[in-house]
């Protein structure tokens, strides 16, 4: 809701890569800021000339690493007592902690590498890191590798793809995007496999591969 009245593009543009880095570290500590959108924005400026990719995708990348270790250290040092302290929902509270303890013992790397990659998860998995407990050090290692994929491809994909990256991603979410380019990929697949089988229909080798070799090359005169 944020992100739609908010116009992230013309705020990145004028403020520049500070404002970057603090919108994606927002977002990553907990709060229900357009990050991702933030850093589509930057992208798509740096695909403009305006800005530099190289410098975007680091930038993004150690925002939402710093920020995923602020979200880490407020669950774990408030977090448990804000779901543990008597009174309204107190059961609902306490419930996360009885659910989400096990899971993050059996899945946390998982759900701290993917969750970068979900809206919701992205904004409150720090948090639920740090209320259940995670060990720090596999959380620093796996914040870490889900940041920099995110960063790198999010920051690309927008790049490349400019305005048209931001648009499919607003209307559709990051993975609509992806299925667009794996439906695209698809079809460019099967075209190649069809000229392929148009060719050896027709006798003729198909792109890419010798024909036979011919005979009687290196023999005596």
């Amino acid at each position: 809701m944020l992100a739609a009245i908010l116009n992230v593009e013309h705020l990145v543009s004028t403020a520049g890569y500070p404002l970057l880095f603090l919108i994606v570290m927002g977002e990553s500590s907990g709060l229900p800021i357009p990050g991702e959108t933030g850093l589509i924005a930057a992208a798509v400026l740096a695909s403009t000339g305006k800005l530099e990719i190289a410098i975007v995708i680091p930038i993004a990348a150690a925002a939402a690493i710093v920020g995923d270790n602020i979200g880490y250290l407020i669950g774990r040092k408030g977090g448990r007592w804000l779901l543990e302290r008597p009174g309204p929902f107190h059961s609902q509270r306490r419930n996360v902690l009885v659910v989400g303890e096990p899971f993050f013992e059996r899945h946390g790397p998982k759900a701290v590498f993917f969750g970068r990659f979900l809206l919701g998860l992205r904004v409150w998995a720090s948090w639920l890191a740090g209320a259940t407990r995670m060990d720090w050090r596999s959380f620093v290692l796996w914040n870490a590798l889900g940041g920099i994929t995110w960063a790198t491809a999010i920051g690309l994909l927008a790049y490349y793809l400019g305005h048209s990256a931001s648009n499919a991603v607003q209307a559709f979410g990051i993975y609509g995007l992806v299925a667009v380019l794996l439906a695209i990929g698809s079809a460019l697949v099967m075209h190649l496999r069809h000229r392929q089988r148009t060719a050896r229909a027709n006798g003729q080798p198909p792109a890419g591969e010798d024909g036979p070799a011919q005979s009687g090359e290196g023999s005596e005169a």
